[in-house]
């Protein structure tokens, strides 16, 4: 009885190693190491933007965000996405609840601490205080806010939102006039 105890337990732990080892290095849905769109800080973006001025588009997120996580996974990877966004901004990933100071505007932007949790200022400055996660900011080279975007995007809302601000059409007409063409 026990000879077939360890001869099963032999079994599960080699078919449970051999799955490990077959299983690829990555899924589809996670980007390898040198794919995706190359996320910076803000305060990297500012550095970035005094020699090659381009629009910025700020993700404003929290780690415990499952939409966010959705987004990274679903909407960030797709190369379309990767390809516009590069081309025409600088992203920016904007933890709301990071710790670290941001240093912007002759101001100092910190982390609040409320309650069991907290906020970041520069969070709730870009965002009006309407800290819902996740939320896109759309800032031009002059760091002028165009468009405060709430919500979970697919892919094609993304690529419109995108186009509105990275064509400048903003300053032609209204999103709604904008979706009312498209």
């Amino acid at each position: 009885m026990k000879k077939s105890i360890l001869v099963v337990a032999s079994a599960i732990l080699f078919i449970g190693l051999a799955a490990f080892k077959l299983a690829p290095a990555h899924s589809s849905n996670t980007p390898v190491e040198g794919d995706g769109i190359k996320w910076v800080t803000f305060e990297e973006a500012v550095e970035l933007n005094k020699t090659k001025p381009k629009k910025f588009v700020i993700d404003v997120y929290t780690d415990w965000c499952g939409w966010c996580k959705v987004m990274d996974r679903e909407t960030f990877t797709k190369p379309e996405i990767i390809k516009y966004v590069s081309d025409n901004y600088y992203a920016v990933k904007l933890n709301a609840e990071q710790k670290a100071d941001i240093q912007f505007g002759g101001q100092k932007f910190s982390y609040v601490a409320q309650g069991r949790g907290g906020y970041h200022e520069f969070a709730a400055s870009l965002l009006d205080n309407n800290m819902g996660y996740p939320t896109l900011v759309y800032l031009t080279e002059k760091f002028e806010r165009v468009v405060i975007s709430p919500g979970f995007k697919k892919p094609e809302q993304l690529m419109k939102e995108l186009k509105f601000t990275g064509e400048n059409n903003y300053s032609k007409m209204t999103w709604d006039q904008y979706m009312a063409e498209k």
